[in-house]
């Protein structure tokens, strides 16, 4: 059967005012002492700044933010700030809090900072595997009231659960400061429902570039990745292309992302991704304890895909 324009969801049938995009999760270069490298970490910036791609700070993945104290993390936001704000997109990204409290003072934190908006991670409550869904509500509501700045709300499968579609939707209509939902899950049918509630009034996105086409035609806005700290402008390329029509080049630079994705995630992410780019003259350091940085034959096979990838010519690297 074929379906009418005038049967499809709102959020297929017509442009979303709201602007596509994409976002890396920076990682955090650390010397060999295992203090922030602030020259590594300001030149690392400053290569995503020129990219333009948008930029989430202090991330618990890619930026390693359950190593750090609250004194680096401000260190951390600060910095950011300082290198990117009015240039791309500058957002502190924060990790999954215990209680309400800490994650209301994370918001304080960043917007002291002066970050363009935070991410307001689901509640992790530990070995009770998930709150109930009047838990959420009340966690994300005493979150909400105390937020005195722009917030994309997270629903991630790291946590081992999804935030309620129906919370979501009361939380949009009820807060205007919410601007975002990052949603990070396999489901597909979640993630449709989703942009069907919020899509025309805050931006939904993936985490990861897996869903990243697929967020894209079912109404959302773009997605998050670490793969930006090695080719921020092949992430921004997808969405360029994708905003030009251009099918041919943006399944073309989609394709070389996911296989940079795959090369990368079964080489160690982040931990050989520092190794890559430090290989590569760029800004990578080294990991902070526990994490152990990848010098291995995993380093060399994903120094070769980026090579067979064309990845230094696309991203305008010095001998390229």
């Amino acid at each position: 059967m074929t379906i009418t324009s005038t049967e499809r969801a709102p959020a297929l049938s017509t442009p979303s005012a709201i602007k596509r995009g994409t976002f890396v999760i920076s990682l955090t270069p650390f010397d060999a002492n295992g203090e922030i490298d602030e020259p590594a970490f300001r030149a690392h910036l400053a290569r995503l700044r020129e990219a333009g791609i948008g930029v989430y700070v202090g991330g618990s993945g890619s930026g390693e933010g359950y190593t750090m104290t609250r004194d680096e993390t401000e260190r951390l936001l600060r910095i950011a700030v300082d290198e990117l704000k009015g240039k791309v997109p500058v957002r502190a990204m924060g990790v999954e809090p215990r209680t309400a409290k800490q994650m209301i003072e994370f918001l304080a934190l960043a917007k002291d900072c002066g970050v363009d908006a935070a991410q307001v991670y689901s509640l992790d409550v530990g070995h009770d595997v998930a709150p109930t869904p009047q838990e959420a509500e009340r966690y994300l509501s005493d979150v909400l009231e105390a937020a005195d700045l722009p917030v994309a709300i997270s629903t991630h499968f790291s946590v081992g659960y999804k935030q309620p579609i129906d919370l979501l939707a009361r939380l949009v209509d009820r807060y205007p400061n919410i601007v975002g939902i990052n949603c990070t899950h396999p489901d597909l049918h979640y993630l449709s429902t989703l942009i069907d509630q919020v899509a025309d009034r805050v931006q939904v996105m993936v985490g990861g570039p897996m869903q990243g086409l697929t967020v894209l035609a079912l109404g959302g806005h773009g997605y998050l990745s670490s793969e930006g700290n090695i080719a921020p402008k092949l992430c921004v390329s997808v969405i360029d292309r994708f905003e030009a029509k251009d099918i041919d080049g943006m399944m073309d630079a989609f394709g070389r992302l996911i296989r940079l994705f795959g090369a990368a995630l079964s080489g160690g992410g982040t931990r050989v991704t520092k190794s890559a780019l430090n290989r590569l003259g760029l800004a990578g350091g080294t990991s902070r304890l526990p994490r152990l940085i990848i010098e291995d034959e995993r380093l060399d096979k994903l120094l070769a895909v980026i090579e067979q990838l064309d990845i230094p010519r696309i991203e305008g690297w010095p001998g390229s």
